[in-house]
């Protein structure tokens, strides 16, 4: 049954039950990290919603995909993807420091807090996907894509994260209300040709099986969009 299909019918317990199936075949060290990196997800996020779901489910169907879709087992990656959002949703409380420290200052806190907790690989593959503090007198969107095209050129495991996200958000912009809707495909449908791009690279850690499925999911995710933004 397609992710955001579970989600419909079952909810956060479908997914979670989903995850599990997933972890049975990792290994019991494996497990309890990626048991850690879900649990530390579920309090951070524990109050967020994604308009009409959990955050939580989010975070659940871009590792659920990696493991099942991409065929991906490295630990630290799927560790970063139940965190990827964490550090840019919550950096004072997962670093530990006052609400009202600066961004670069709580979000080098949350980074140091993943690095104790996991490895600075987790850490680092959390930075690369995490968004910096963006100009006020620039367009938001832009600042945006050009972050995720530098970040991603340097760092290919990273692409395996937002790539999943960026399918979450895009294929599964259906799932949505008609105005987040309209501007998730405004912000999103210029990525799409970047990210074609990325994936099909050699030093892009996937099977040509993955790829090819990667690929299919962009082009539904223009698709959409288009019918979204062109109608």
């Amino acid at each position: 049954m397609p992710l955001h299909a579970i989600t419909e019918v079952y909810g956060e317990a479908g997914l979670r039950d989903r995850f599990a199936l997933e972890l049975e075949s990792f290994a019991p060290d494996e497990r309890k990290q990626l048991v850690e990196a879900l649990d530390l997800a579920s309090r951070l996020h524990a109050t967020d919603r994604r308009v009409r779901e959990p955050y939580l489910n989010h975070l659940l169907r871009v590792a659920i995909r990696i493991i099942r879709y991409y065929g991906v087992r490295d630990i630290d990656v799927l560790v970063a993807a139940l965190l990827h959002d964490a550090v840019e949703d919550h950096p004072a409380e997962l670093g530990g420091v006052e609400p009202d420290s600066s961004y670069t200052e709580a979000t080098e806190a949350a980074l140091a807090e993943l690095s104790r907790r996991f490895n600075p690989r987790v850490a680092e593959l959390v930075r690369s996907v995490t968004n910096p503090e963006y100009d006020p007198a620039r367009d938001k969107h832009e600042q945006y894509r050009m972050h995720v095209a530098e970040n991603l050129e340097r760092d290919p495991w990273a692409r395996i994260i937002k790539i999943s996200d960026f399918t979450d958000n895009g294929v599964g912009v259906i799932h949505t209300t008609l105005d987040k809707a309209y501007s998730s495909a405004r912000k999103y449908r210029p990525l799409v040709p970047t990210l074609r791009e990325l994936v099909g690279r050699p030093d892009t850690p996937l099977s040509t099986q993955a790829k090819e499925h990667i690929l299919d999911q962009l082009d539904l995710a223009e698709e959409r969009f288009a019918a979204i933004l062109d109608d």
